[in-house]
């Protein structure tokens, strides 16, 4: 025990006073804080520039209905010709020319409407173009039936769902919006996790074995002690990093979105339009602080730990025996794929599987299988699992992190020691076996 403690303090302090780890941690968040901020002024910079958009209306009906926004500047230019409209539009550089006929009764009046630009057009304008002339058209053909579209507006009704168990709990609209976000988001930092740092503990094994310091280290060490060590101490250099990178970029997020008066929220014209449809029907931040806060947010942030844990360790382990078992970083493309395989797979059973039905037997067999579990059960649990599915759960992935590292650590004792020929499958498994 003595050894490991050592093996792990050394690993950490290796890595910690790594020069490239150093400069990453201080460099990495303001790298990501000056991309947001770009994002954000080239969102608003582009949003700034105002839109003009002729309209020739044949037939003087349709260009009262079509009003001006802080993009949008529609110009009547229905006293000129269509080719002196194209002219016009071109000379003054609109951003397009909107054409319509005067048959405005034939059926297939849509397909008449013609849109001229210099290049391809947004698809918000466009589609606001033809909401604007299908609801105009609509209640002209009402008209003419002999409906008034007043009556038809007051025939209008919505329905708002009051949403509640069979216990009587009620819930919002937003609550499965929420459990989503925190489960992608969890899921997908832990597999993010995985691959940065599970690649740290590969290279550092293959570093000590391709400069022989191994074979020094091996001779008053156990293999088992020494691989673990290897994926403690670099996980507390992960958890370091990371942590720092999170207070780190909040503060510099903070202070140069302040000082720039930079609003980062601010996003694109889609983004901005949602916002708008959403709160005009409900309180969507309300409901959103409503639906956060019944979460059970202490049952969460313990789960999340422990499949963070034992994902991260069965996976290190892995990676961990790769590293013994090639010489250099190119001798381990080959058993990456494998590697990496399981975590896509959860990544894709998560975001389609778990968020249509999240007590599927899809989503119920892949938050079992050890490899799948950290990442499915995570994206699971927001949504209300049995206590006994993840007890099994974890128990099965806790036998799988002791079977994977027993075996890893076979690999490692044999491995670690080999040089200069590239292993393959079959050899590993008869290394299993020494």
């Amino acid at each position: 025990m003595r050894n490991l403690k050592l093996i792990i303090k050394r690993e950490y302090l290796a890595r910690v006073r790594n020069k490239t780890f150093v400069i990453m941690t201080f460099l990495s968040p303001l790298i990501f804080v000056g991309m947001i901020v770009l994002i954000a002024y080239l969102a608003k910079l582009n949003n700034d520039e105002t839109k003009v958009v002729a309209i020739h209306d044949a037939n003087r009906t349709f260009y009262s209905d079509f009003e001006n926004t802080n993009d949008i500047n529609y110009l009547d230019v229905s006293t000129l010709s269509v080719e002196l409209a194209k002219e016009q539009a071109m000379k003054d550089d609109y951003y397009g020319l909107l054409v319509i006929p005067k048959q405005i009764n034939n059926p297939t009046f849509e397909t008449e409407v013609k849109f001229f630009s210099k290049e391809s057009p947004s698809f918000i304008v466009i589609s606001n173009i033809e909401n604007t002339l299908s609801r105009k058209l609509s209640n002209m053909r009402l008209l003419s039936e002999g409906v008034e579209s007043s009556a038809l507006d007051k025939a209008r009704a919505s329905v708002n769902l009051d949403i509640e168990n069979f216990q009587g709990e009620k819930s919002s609209k937003l609550d499965n919006i929420t459990k989503m976000v925190f489960g992608g988001i969890a899921g997908y930092l832990l597999m993010m996790f995985i691959i940065i740092y599970g690649n740290m503990v590969m290279r550092s094994v293959i570093e000590e074995k391709v400069n022989r310091i191994i074979e020094i280290i091996i001779s008053s060490v156990k293999p088992i002690h020494l691989m673990l060590g290897k994926i403690l101490g670099t996980s507390l250099a992960g958890i370091t990093q990371f942590t720092i990178w999170v207070i780190l970029g909040s503060i510099l997020l903070t202070v140069v979105t302040t000082i720039l008066g930079i609003d980062t929220s601010e996003g694109t014209i889609v983004q901005q339009q949602q916002a708008l449809e959403a709160a005009s029907n409900s309180n969507t931040m309300q409901d959103f602080v409503i639906a956060f806060s019944k979460l059970p947010l202490l049952s969460l942030i313990v789960c999340f730990f422990l499949y963070f844990t034992g994902g991260y360790f069965l996976y290190s382990s892995i990676y961990a025996a790769i590293g013994a078992a090639v010489d250099s970083e190119t001798d381990t493309q080959q058993f990456m794929l494998p590697v990496i395989l399981p975590l896509m797979l959860g990544i894709y059973v998560g975001f389609f599987s778990v968020i249509e039905n999240p007590h599927g037997t899809v989503s119920v067999i892949f938050s079992m299988i050890p490899l799948t579990s950290p990442i499915v059960m995570l994206m699971r649990i927001p949504f209300g699992v049995p206590i006994w599915e993840v007890a099994l759960s974890m128990l099965i992935l806790a036998l799988s992190i002791w079977g994977m590292v027993w075996l890893a650590a076979k690999i490692y004792k044999v491995g670690i020691l080999k040089y200069g020929k590239k292993p393959t499958f079959k050899e590993l498994y008869k290394w299993l076996k020494y």
